[in-house]
């Protein structure tokens, strides 16, 4: 899939005003800016109507900035698809100057763009994070769907700096097969901690 040049509009999916989910900013509100492109494909996506970017429309940075600034969030979570397929400098800085803070959730298949005050990274097996990824991520989050993805998770933890944080977080489908697992490795291995998606649990978006 191509990697797109403008950066002056993205293709929006969606976007909407709730309370993170996730990680280590769950609870926080935050104002999500799903962008539309993804050529990562995790069988498993729960967001798959994203991948295609020409099904969204484009929305100007002016405008997602305003929309940001008129629900009085303070917070804003840029994710996809996989958004570092855009360049995201403008869209970056134009909310910092609205002084709103600009949290990203990548995969890392790209290089990043655009100035970031929290970083989640959350490697995939279907598409391998770019080399220089790493030394920008707070987070490193890793989608455990099997057994294997303990050594895997390791693999990627030994790449981020010391003061990123590690979470394990169950694949949602596979959350009862996997969460006993998740639990005593994180005993045996206290480094790690464990993330749930509870907005899915408080069937919010």
């Amino acid at each position: 899939m191509e990697i797109y040049h403008n950066r002056d509009a993205f293709p929006l999916m969606e976007h909407f005003y709730t309370v993170q989910g996730e990680g280590a900013n769950a609870g926080r509100a935050a104002y999500f800016l799903r962008l539309g492109g993804c050529d990562v494909g995790c069988v498993w996506c729960d967001v798959k109507d994203s991948w295609d970017p020409h099904a969204h429309p484009m929305v100007t940075v002016e405008k997602m900035t305003e929309m940001v600034k008129e629900a009085g969030a303070e917070s804003v979570v840029v994710t996809g698809g996989e958004p570092l397929m855009h360049p995201l400098d403008r869209l970056t800085d134009s909310l910092h100057r609205a002084g709103i803070s600009v949290w990203l959730e990548t995969s890392g298949a790209h290089p990043i763009s655009g100035t970031w005050d929290w970083v989640v990274l959350s490697p995939k097996k279907f598409k391998q994070p770019v080399d220089s990824i790493y030394a920008y991520a707070h987070e490193l989050k890793i989608v455990v769907f099997n057994k294997s993805d303990f050594a895997w998770a390791e693999e990627h933890a030994a790449r981020v700096g010391a003061e990123c944080r590690l979470y394990l977080q169950p694949e949602w489908s596979r959350e009862k097969a996997m969460n006993d697992l998740i639990i005593e490795y994180v005993k045996k291995n206290p480094r790690w901690r464990i993330s749930l998606q509870t907005h899915k649990y408080l069937n919010i978006p």
